[in-house]
């Protein structure tokens, strides 16, 4: 998944959820996951969206 599809995605699914979902860089691109589910490097997290936050 590209960069810009990644972000939209990950802000239309935190809106909609109401949970806070990461953007993560992985060797075959962009991947987008609830931040409850992630249990990887923190370094390979990119953006952090959390729809309360704003």
């Amino acid at each position: 998944m590209s960069l810009d599809a990644a972000q939209r995605y990950a802000w239309n699914l935190a809106c909609t959820l109401k949970v806070i979902i990461i953007l993560i860089a992985t060797d075959q691109g962009y991947k987008v996951m609830t931040s409850d589910d992630y249990d990887g490097d923190v370094e390979r997290i990119v953006r952090e969206y959390d729809p309360w936050s704003a």
